[in-house]
């Protein structure tokens, strides 16, 4: 079959999309929050089941029934390499839609992890597996595998919006979501970001105090410090 042009250029983007994730992570979810303008930041209670654990993509979003995870297996299906899925399931934490066996058929699908707004279960195995996941909770019950729910959509995860193709960035500070189209910008703004507060650490070996680097010394004066 002959290669097209785009079919290169396609590669090539794709090549360099994941140079750009690789790169925001390298910088941390904080870093790039405050990039933001302190913007994308998701519930602290989502957590990695793993401090160790991070992870960065582009956000398949599911919305799915508390306590069924059917939308769960339509989506490791549907999920292209490099997806992350990102499922509301309505903070319901008594229930595990997620466990080693889905985590075994994403890993084999290429999918880069999970964000859940609600449980998983197989802790272990999944940490063992070396997979990202960052969820609310974990539970042992088990869930039915009969409720419809939607794939792809906008989704209200724990209070943010989450689209199809957002960039999720997790690791053990928390989780930030970038807009699709945002990406090179907040990678500029983080990147600057990061070299600012490299020379305020040097200025601090250098015994520079951080009141005086922040400009707060006339504000503690004020307060009588």
């Amino acid at each position: 079959m002959t290669r097209t042009q785009e079919h290169y250029d396609a590669l090539a983007s794709g090549v360099a999309n994941t140079k750009q994730f690789q790169r925001l992570l390298k910088l941390g979810t904080a870093t790039v929050y405050e990039a933001q303008g302190q913007r994308g930041s998701i519930a602290s209670e989502i957590r990695p089941i793993h401090p160790d654990m991070k992870v960065v993509g582009t956000a398949l979003t599911v919305d799915t029934t508390p306590a069924d995870n059917l939308m769960l297996h339509q989506a490791v299906l549907m999920a292209k390499p490099g997806d992350v899925l990102v499922v509301d399931a309505k903070g319901f934490t008594d229930a595990g839609p997620w466990g080693d066996v889905l985590t075994l058929a994403a890993q084999r699908a290429g999918i880069a992890g999970l964000v859940i707004d609600g449980s998983i279960r197989d802790s272990e195995a999944i940490i063992n597996a070396n997979f990202p996941v960052f969820a609310r909770g974990i539970s042992i019950r088990g869930t039915t595998k009969v409720d419809p729910g939607s794939i792809g959509g906008a989704i209200n995860l724990a209070g943010s919006t989450v689209q199809r193709g957002d960039i999720i960035l997790g690791d053990r500070d928390g989780l930030v979501v970038v807009k699709a189209d945002e990406v090179a910008e907040t990678l500029q703004s983080a990147e600057e970001r990061e070299a600012k507060e490299e020379a305020f650490r040097r200025r601090i070996m250098d015994g520079v105090s951080t009141a005086e680097l922040l400009g707060l010394l006339p504000t503690l004066q004020r307060y009588g410090w």
